[in-house]
């Protein structure tokens, strides 16, 4: 079983905890790993590209010269594809670039994910984090004692207070989710993964019962 230190908001060791391996501890599994970070990017397409073909573009109602006799090569319409202004052969137009993935499957995702993050040793434990004032450099100081400064962060708390939330408003290396909302791509996209105790158990009594 994978230990990891627990520490206060000072970056100070309070004791060793040991992690789930039904959660941390597992055989990552690249190939669905791989499968929820393209399902991930997918989800967030807009899908609205558009382009149009002859049939959409305005004008070309007529034959532009007789078939034969000018020497030219023969042309049925000015918005033929090949024409300036004409219409667009094979262009893009608005789909679902949604895709699904199997509960079970995302679990697993989710599951070898974490446990890159044991393996990488990216994954932090705190006691709790509770701000006086909603100030950024609230968030900033923590940072700092924790040695995070300018790394890509994921915090998982186990509750969205109001000042924790403003204090890391404008700091854009800095994502707050609750452990229900912990998903694949934010784990893989941050450099480290910060979690609360009561968050991590939250997160492992889901994780770990499967």
């Amino acid at each position: 079983m994978s230990k990891l230190e627990l520490l206060n908001i000072n970056g100070e060791k309070v004791k060793d905890i040991k992690l789930n391996d039904n959660v941390f501890g597992i055989e990552p599994n690249d190939v669905v790993l791989h499968d929820a970070i393209v399902l991930a990017q997918n989800n967030e397409r807009q899908g609205t590209h558009s382009t149009k073909t002859r049939a959409e573009v305005s004008g070309g109602g007529r034959k532009p010269w007789r078939q034969k006799g000018t020497g030219n090569a023969r042309q049925g319409s000015i918005r033929a594809v090949q024409w300036r202004k004409g219409g667009i052969a094979f262009g893009p137009k608005p789909r679902d670039y949604s895709k699904k993935q199997n509960r079970k499957v995302r679990r697993l995702a989710l599951k070898s994910a974490l446990s890159y993050k044991v393996l990488d040793k990216e994954l932090m434990i705190v006691e709790a984090i509770n701000f006086e004032t909603n100030k950024t450099k609230e968030m900033v100081n923590l940072l700092n004692k924790l040695e995070l400064t300018n790394k890509k962060v994921l915090l998982v708390v186990e509750e969205l207070t109001e000042n924790v939330c403003l204090a890391s408003r404008n700091l854009g290396n800095v994502k707050i989710v609750l452990p229900n909302e912990v998903n694949v791509y934010d784990v893989v996209n941050s450099d480290k993964m910060v979690i609360t105790e009561n968050a991590l158990n939250k997160l492992e009594e889901v994780l770990g019962n499967e």
